[in-house]
């Protein structure tokens, strides 16, 4: 088979939706109503079971890249052999409906097939569920497979932003600042360009470092395109947030009256400057 790794995702997902519905359709057609179920059915397994042979070896040629990270391996296992039960289960069922078509000249017979079809589509669906389950521990737990698909070094940076990002706000909800700042830090050494980024350390100096001085120093050195308003409001309501922290609410009142007059339309501006009152 070609080499199809960059694939998986997309072939996991018409795996997943086709083979939810076609179990779901084929007990449908057991009650004899909504009569379309009954070939729809058949013709969404047995095409769900020959993409699931699909995204079983997808999978066996992506798996080799993502284990290569530490402290992966493990999951990518369990993923991979909930997978490989996931597609014999349904080629099982794929044969059952095959088995099904070719007795339509017997229906009693043709109903049995389709009844055990419908029974083993059951433990069909779990597997699955187990599968995509694994799947998405895999992505949201260990970041697998990040940057492999597309091969750009770009999709690793964003990995990398985001972790710094998240672990930083996990130092600062648990009170370790100086640990936060110095995450802030590397983000921002690492993305000097970028105006988002220059934004979340200027707002670090005040929630970590606790300068507010240093902190509105840096946000009025960031220089926002025109063309990305939203990013100026942000950067006024980080200023609000600082002078508010600092205890110069007069400066914030002071702000937020400015941005009234700017944006006499944006009830939240007006909110802000209520609760300030």
């Amino acid at each position: 088979m070609p080499d199809i790794a960059a694939f998986h995702p997309q072939i996991v997902h018409f795996v997943v939706s086709t083979l939810i519905i076609g179990v779901i359709f084929r007990w449908i057609s057991l009650t004899g109503k909504a009569s379309f179920t009954r070939p729809a059915a058949a013709t969404l397994l047995i095409l769900g079971a020959a993409a699931a042979v699909a995204a079983a070896e997808s999978g066996s040629q992506a798996h080799e890249k993502a284990e290569r990270m530490p402290g992966v391996r493990a999951a990518v296992q369990t993923h991979e052999n909930w997978g490989d039960n996931t597609r014999d289960v349904f080629l099982v069922i794929g044969a059952l409906e095959i088995i099904a078509l070719a007795l339509t000249k017997r229906p009693q017979w043709r109903r049995y097939a389709e009844v055990a079809s419908a029974v083993v589509g059951l433990g069909g669906l779990y597997v699955l569920y187990g599968a995509a389950a694994r799947g998405g521990d895999l992505v949201y737990s260990y970041a697998g497979g990040v940057g492999l698909r597309t091969g750009n070094p770009d999709d690793v940076g964003r990995l990398l932003n985001a972790g710094l990002f998240n672990q930083a706000m996990l130092a600062r909800s648990a009170h370790r600042n100086a640990e936060a700042d110095s995450l802030i830090s590397e983000l921002a050494r690492r993305n000097p360009a970028s105006v988002e980024v220059q934004l979340v350390a200027a707002q670090s100096l005040m929630a970590d470092r606790k300068d507010p001085q240093a902190a509105l120093a840096a946000l009025d050195r960031i220089v926002v395109p025109d063309s990305q308003a939203f990013l100026r409001m942000r950067i006024a309501y980080a200023k609000v947030d600082v002078y508010t922290a600092a205890a110069m609410r007069d400066s914030a009142r002071a702000l937020l009256t400015r941005l009234v007059a700017q944006y006499p339309d944006n009830p939240r501006i007006r909110q802000r400057l209520e609760r300030l009152k």
